[in-house]
């Protein structure tokens, strides 16, 4: 009965069109940033965030993910997508800069809370480091415990909580290591570490999958298995896609990362580019810097 429940993208089209209208918000304010200043967010990052947009989709909205209910490697692939390939896309298109353009201007009053005191300490506590790690490896390592992810593949809801969650601790893992706007701090080395640290909690949950010799999800047991694939062929396939796609993302974000820091223009900067400064309530002015803090 698991593995015939309906999954949260039963209703794929209000998925669709959720991500469409954000996508459509999202290149409204990058056309009105880019008349005021051309090169601040350059073209390449929006087709980063619409391909991170895409990726989501692809996740939780599409056909293919209907898979995640006749195989681990399918559930593998969705959390994969969701939080090593479209969380990071998606801080690359610098899309807090975009959308808050992208909004009508009475929404901008609405936001005003979002400067006040309280609400930057809470907001700088969510975005710590550590708590960035903390959350991301509680969602992988929390949904694969047998009975919580059993749990997630009988009930749509809590599939979508799952789902949600890990794009959510995605999103939140990759901030400290792009600090897009209106962050911008220069971790330098310590975000390194933080890569490093956060293969961990994968490579241990992985190597569990690849080397274990008794099926751990028993729901799949009795799943059609596409492929050909046996419950424990499919489990080790799902475990050896995570430990390598995870190695593979972050050598290259790592290394990306480290050539920065080690050329001597960019010793002193952020990684992507030190960001002009911002005001949600005029243009851009193209001589500004934020302070790196």
């Amino acid at each position: 009965a698991m593995l015939h429940a309906h999954h949260v993208a039963s209703q794929p089209y209000g998925i669709l069109l959720t991500l469409l209208f954000t996508g459509g918000l999202y290149l409204r304010g990058w056309l009105r940033v880019r008349s005021w200043y051309k090169n601040r967010i350059p073209a390449w990052r929006a087709v980063s965030l619409l391909l991170g947009l895409f990726l989501i989709w692809l996740a939780v909205a599409s056909p293919m993910a209907d898979a995640a209910h006749e195989l681990l490697t399918g559930h593998m692939v969705q959390h994969l997508l969701l939080m090593t390939f479209a969380a990071p896309l998606i801080w690359l298109g610098e899309p807090l800069i975009a959308l808050l353009q992208g909004m009508p201007k009475n929404v901008h009053e609405g936001l005003a809370p979002l400067r006040w005191r309280p609400a930057q300490v809470l907001g700088s506590a969510i975005i710590h480091p550590a708590v960035c790690w903390l959350g991301a490896a509680g969602a992988l390592i929390g949904w694969h415990i047998p009975q919580l992810f059993a749990l997630g593949m009988k009930s749509p809801v809590w599939h979508a909580m799952m789902e949600a969650s890990f794009l959510v601790t995605g999103l939140l893992f990759w901030w400290p290591v792009f600090d897009p706007w209106p962050s911008q701090r220069n971790r330098g080395w310590l975000i390194i570490v933080y890569l490093f640290l956060a293969t961990l909690p994968c490579d241990i949950l992985s190597g569990f999958l690849v080397f274990c010799d008794r099926v751990v999800y028993p729901g799949y047991v009795d799943s059609s298995q596409p492929f050909g694939l046996s419950p424990l062929q499919d489990q080790q396939l799902a475990g050896a896609l995570m430990w390598t796609a995870v190695t593979v993302i972050y050598f290259i974000i790592g290394g990306s990362i480290s050539v920065q820091l080690l050329s001597p223009q960019r010793s002193q900067e952020n990684w992507i580019s030190q960001q002009p400064a911002f005001d949600s309530a005029a243009p851009l002015a193209a001589g500004q810097r934020i302070e790196v803090v």
